[in-house]
């Protein structure tokens, strides 16, 4: 058992397409020269924090001695004193900035806190969600001089992750700030975020930037099936559709992946033929529940239906749209020279809109317009034929 584990904790396994990044920290680690700040960036859900886990896990194997299984093992266990791992939590009844972190909270919340860390501890692509949790506090931040201030000769490395960074608030990142400041021997700060621009410039520049890639289709379909336990036949069907995030996959399928699949080429028809009521009817359920992550991911498979229809026009065979290749056939053949740039970035934007707290209806119209105007700009368009 002892040298399994080991084994595990001595390269990277479970961990997918991110070569270039573990060749990086590969070689940070076999130098010895590993900088005290790193800022892990990239989509949503394709193992950021579960990296910079591993990375925590693997600084210490050469440099902790007969101790490592042990502080490896606690590392696993998101354990201090060897690891700091912190992420949004709710603000509590009387909260102040003096309070700790779950002192003000209910006992229903400090449990669906623990709840969620356990989760993540036995599943490394969990993503921690807990209602009303949507900042990272300054009494998370604060709490760090007390991690830092003590000291053990037993560990190489101790290491703070901060998980969706970008969600500290000002007075939290002014906080952060100071410890990167004056970074303490022998303790790493990893931040992971997928909107590092959400973060203060005097904080990005103190870090070692690191990207990561989006997931591929077939790891997306071995980290369902391992570790979500999804049938092998949903996850190879909803992993194309995903954008390459385990957290969007995980959420098509919470959400009826199949009804979505429906509704999004109903939206399509609709729009296009500038049907705009029917085009709102389908987003109805959507909006009547108030669900900003379910508008997300209709504009999401709006997105991958136009990225199909450039690969249709190379191949036929090459589509994740394959039970409805007629809605692509049919707009292709009335749409042959229609431009899709436009479109699909401006489907990013009103996505990424949302993370902002837009409001839910003004980008379901927007979108329905958007889709609306691209085929009425097509017939309308000019052309260099002349009149005899």
């Amino acid at each position: 058992m002892r040298l399994f584990f080991i084994t595990m904790i001595t390269d990277w396994q479970g961990i997918y397409n991110q070569d270039i990044v573990k060749s990086i920290l590969s070689r940070l680690i076999e130098s010895g020269r590993v900088p005290h700040a790193f800022l892990f960036y990239g989509t949503e859900g394709v193992g950021k924090d579960f990296t910079a886990l591993r990375f925590a896990q693997l600084l210490n194997i050469s440099n902790s001695g007969n101790e490592a299984l042990n502080i490896c093992r606690q590392i696993g266990r998101l354990e201090e004193p060897y690891l700091k791992f912190i992420f949004p939590i709710p603000r509590g009844k009387n909260e102040t900035n003096e309070s700790t972190p779950l002192e003000k909270l209910t006992p229903d919340d400090v449990e669906k806190v623990r709840e969620e860390v356990a989760k993540r501890i036995v599943n490394p692509y969990h993503r921690i969600k807990i209602p009303k949790a949507n900042n990272i506090k300054i009494s998370s931040i604060r709490d760090i001089k007390k991690f830092v201030s003590l000291s053990f000769t037993d560990i190489g490395y101790r290491v703070i992750i901060i998980s969706d960074a970008h969600l500290m608030n000002e007075e939290a990142q002014n906080a952060l700030l100071k410890n990167l400041e004056e970074p303490p021997e022998g303790v790493i700060f990893i931040l992971t975020t997928p909107l590092p621009a959400l973060l203060r410039e005097t904080i990005r520049s103190r870090c070692w930037l690191v990207h990561f890639q989006p997931l591929l289709t077939q790891d997306i379909s071995s980290i369902l099936i391992e570790h979500f336990g999804t049938d092998s036949t949903a996850a190879n069907a909803v992993a194309p559709f995903c954008g390459g995030s385990i957290a969007s996959a995980v959420s098509l399928l919470n959400h009826n992946f199949e009804a979505l699949l429906n509704k999004t080429i109903h939206i399509l028809r609709y729009s296009f033929g500038r049907k705009y009521h029917s085009a709102l009817e389908e987003f109805s359920s959507v909006l009547s529940e108030g669900s900003a992550e379910s508008v997300q991911l209709i504009i999401q498979m709006i997105t991958t239906w136009f990225n199909d229809l450039q690969r249709y026009k190379i191949s036929q065979d090459d589509i994740y749209f394959k039970n409805y290749p007629e809605t692509l056939q049919k707009f292709n053949d009335k749409f042959p020279e229609l431009e899709l740039t436009d479109i699909i970035i401006m489907l990013d934007q009103l996505s990424a809109s949302l993370k902002g707290n837009a409001n839910l209806s003004t980008v379901v119209l927007n979108t329905i317009c958007q889709l609306s105007l691209l085929t009425l700009n097509y017939k309308n368009k000019p052309t260099n034929k002349i009149n005899a």
